[in-house]
């Protein structure tokens, strides 16, 4: 499995608009599977994004998906800065395949 954590800030005031431009579609992604969007509670303009995937392949893959690519466009002009992005190796959770 693959994992990614990041913390995005949104222009000020534009947090929740950048929630509904990461959300708005749920086309099924082959691979992901998780994808969460959560509120920093510490930041009002911040969110986390919290994604694990069956591979870095399909998750590089994903990339080059038009719905993929049209959430990535909406989200863009809301970012204001990209804080932190980690790689992860999720082992085990709820809702995730025993390995």
């Amino acid at each position: 499995m693959y994992g990614l954590i990041g913390k995005f800030r949104a222009h000020r005031g534009k947090r929740d608009a950048l929630v509904r431009a990461m959300l708005d579609d749920d086309t099924p992604i082959p691979g992901c599977i998780s994808f969460v969007v959560a509120h920093d509670l510490s930041d009002p303009d911040a969110v986390w994004i919290t994604e694990v995937w069956d591979s870095q392949e399909s998750h590089k893959a994903s990339l080059k998906m038009p719905s993929v690519k049209a959430s990535i466009e909406r989200a863009m002009p809301l970012i204001a800065k990209f804080d932190k992005q980690v790689e992860t190796v999720p082992v085990g959770g709820i809702g995730l395949p025993k390995i």
